[in-house]
């Protein structure tokens, strides 16, 4: 087939489907658009401004090290909401950002709730390292890390559906809600997470 026939042949399509749009439109305007059909069923708005992760999906619990050398785990949080997030303490870019939204969350709530940040970058993240980070974006004693050796964390990458720092590729900037019981309820790309929307998600979970 010719290009031209191809060409026309993608028009024709294009302009069918702006005949059912049209359409579609049409009908859309109609007195009775509003009314559900008999027997439809309407999901719910979520009262979260993150995205609902699906239920029942545990956080994968662990019994890690912080920067600190004191053992940290998920199951000591049980009965309180947690943040988690993944970062990288020689971070420019994402991973400041993270923090701040986290920080300005914190903020906004006005009291203390845990908040986790699991390394991505095994070797690069020392006690030195991350002290320094947490200086400076104003962290400290705010976002606690979880550390260790690659096969310790992989693990904790897989739980949460991430992936770690390479010198090839970024890691999924996420941010991560936990409930009290210890289940991933809400989450955000870090691009769409605000202090704001984390704080919002954070008292609804509070007051389960």
């Amino acid at each position: 087939m010719s290009r031209r026939a191809i060409a026309a042949l993608f028009v024709t399509a294009l302009l069918a489907l702006a005949v059912v749009i049209v359409a579609a439109l049409g009908i859309n305007r109609d007195d009775t658009s509003n009314a559900q059909p008999s027997g439809a069923v309407v999901a719910p708005r979520s009262a979260f401004e993150g995205a609902q992760l699906p239920h029942g999906v545990r956080a994968p619990d662990f019994r890690l090290k912080d920067e600190n050398g004191k053992r940290v785990t998920m199951r000591e949080y049980r009965g309180r909401p947690v943040v988690v997030t993944f970062m990288y303490s020689h971070c420019k870019d994402t991973c400041p950002v993270q923090a701040q939204q986290i920080k300005g969350a914190l903020d906004d709530i006005g009291h203390a709730l845990p908040a986790l940040s699991i390394s991505v970058d095994p070797a690069g993240d020392t006690q030195k390292s991350v002290d320094h980070f947490n200086a400076e974006q104003g962290v400290t004693g705010r976002i606690r890390w979880v550390l260790g050796s690659e096969s310790q964390l992989r693990p904790l990458w897989e739980g949460f559906h991430t992936t770690s720092q390479s010198p090839s590729s970024e890691h999924l900037a996420r941010i991560m809600l936990i409930d009290k019981r210890g289940f991933q309820r809400v989450g955000y790309p870090a691009s769409q997470a605000t202090p704001e929307r984390l704080a919002h998600d954070l008292r609804l979970l509070e007051k389960e």
